[in-house]
């Protein structure tokens, strides 16, 4: 880094990634902030600049370098630094030089000072609190100890679904993304997707792929979705709530097929064409994606936690358990970043399904889009242990399709729950004219939805099942 380049950073002022200090004798809190820096983003100290950012330069003797070695001791574990020397050469600055010390976000984190760990927020440091320190400590074993690794102890070969496993070759192969191994032996199959341990043993991850649909295992009571379609904006009554159970392929599945049913579709009329096109109020591949990135980065050791969809009138909440990782933020997910899957084998198995493109891209494919179809980014944040990424519906104009509106999705929850009710029955619950309520059972049936079973007098509508 040259001058005019150090000058442009120090413009730019103290930040989570720039320190800066007058002289290297306040070096034990420059300490600190290299450690907080190291538990971060990582990030550069100089010396010889005023937290205003006025450069002032110091004379860097080679006892100066001795006494900071000396300060530096006391980083466990040891930190590797960098340092660059930027000399001054105008009027009485001549001879004086600015001290930059530069860490990286370190792999062995979390890193102590003292002992004491330290983290950087905004442009201050300060003690790290013990969550943080538990949450890196956790970071830190991920390679060798994270969940999905582990044995699944209790689980064996007949609480999979095999025609699940056997899809995933198969479109594996067909993309390019697998070899034929030919053997569709279920374990052989597993072995070539690296989803075995210690020899034949499931992992877990193998479990949260392809366990039996629907069927509840005592040992992963997190093997579960709730979906729910709320009135309003906010959590104070449902129109339809529900929760699954099985593998993440069939809970992605259901979750689709849920937002299907729910989800706004804007109509509108060709020119030169009789039909009316159908188009989704938010694009169905940047909703997938989402759903996927759900699946990949939860934190499965939450045996409370669940993947969640909530849809209300004017937004759209994917809600997964766990928080973000490895120095990554909402800001930085938006960027061009490294690929940092918190469950890299199942991240893997979801590629190798067609479900995911590239690893790291995600929040910018969602991104792309969304401005594509002239829609606003959606947010992502963190909530109280989960992360939550909010699509903005668009607001409803002329030609919006009855069909799917939240009156004609409401009889269909309702006729799932009482099968077999009729017009009559069905607008004294609505507490509507029976003429809109036929008029919305006629929409149900060309959908495909329900089907009126039995004779014209004593018969009743019934969901179609799917």
């Amino acid at each position: 880094m040259n001058f005019t380049e150090l000058l442009k950073n120090i413009a730019a002022g103290e930040s989570l990634t720039l320190e800066l200090k007058k002289s290297t004798a306040e070096k034990e809190r420059a300490c600190r902030s290299l450690c907080a820096l190291a538990n971060g983003l990582g990030g550069q100290v100089v010396f010889g600049v005023t937290p205003s950012g006025k450069v002032v330069g110091q004379k860097v003797t080679d006892r100066t370098l001795e006494e900071l070695a000396q300060e530096f001791q006391g980083f466990e574990p040891p930190l590797s630094l960098q340092f660059q020397r930027i000399p001054l050469s105008e009027g009485d600055s001549l001879g004086l030089e600015v001290l930059m010390v530069q860490v990286e976000r370190d792999i062995h984190a979390p890193i102590s000072f003292l002992g004491i760990p330290y983290e950087r927020v905004l442009n201050t440091t300060r003690v790290m609190p013990r969550a943080n320190y538990q949450r890196l400590l956790i970071e830190s074993m991920h390679t060798t100890d994270r969940w999905e690794i582990q044995q699944a102890v209790g689980c064996s070969e007949e609480d999979l679904d095999v025609h699940e496993i056997l899809v995933t070759l198969e479109e594996s192969i067909r993309r390019g993304r697998s070899v034929d191994p030919g053997t569709r032996d279920t374990l052989a199959v597993l072995r070539g997707l690296g989803l075995l341990v210690s020899g034949d043993l499931l992992s877990r991850a193998a479990v949260a792929l392809f366990c039996k649909d629907e069927v509840a295992l005592p040992e992963f009571p997190q093997f579960n979705l709730r979906v729910a379609r709320f009135k309003g904006t906010s959590r104070d009554e449902f129109l339809d709530n529900r929760q699954y159970t099985g593998n993440a392929f069939a809970l992605m599945r259901r979750a689709e097929r849920f937002l299907i049913d729910w989800l706004p579709v804007a109509s509108k009329i060709v020119s030169g064409q009789m039909a009316r096109i159908d188009m989704p109020a938010l694009p169905t591949e940047a909703v997938r994606e989402a759903l996927a990135n759900a699946f990949i980065h939860r934190d499965y050791t939450s045996a409370a936690g669940s993947v969640a969809v909530a849809l209300y009138d004017d937004r759209l909440e994917i809600i997964s358990p766990g928080e973000l990782h490895f120095g990554l933020t909402p800001e930085i997910l938006y960027q061009a970043h490294e690929s940092k899957p918190w469950n890299p084998w199942i991240a893997k198995v979801f590629y190798r399904r067609g479900l995911i493109e590239t690893w790291g891209r995600g929040t910018l494919k969602i991104a792309n889009l969304m401005k594509t179809a002239g829609l606003p980014v959606p947010t992502l944040h963190e909530n109280t242990g989960n992360v939550v990424m909010t699509f903005k519906l668009p607001e409803q104009r002329s030609g919006v399709n009855e069909g799917v509106n939240v009156g004609v999705n409401a009889l269909f929850a309702y006729i799932q729950a009482n099968p077999g009710h009729r017009a009559g029955e069905m607008a004294s619950s609505f507490k509507l004219t029976q003429r809109t309520i036929e008029r919305w059972l006629k929409q149900l049936r060309e959908a495909g939805k329900i089907e009126f079973i039995g004779s014209p007098k004593t018969g009743g509508y019934y969901g179609q099942v799917f």
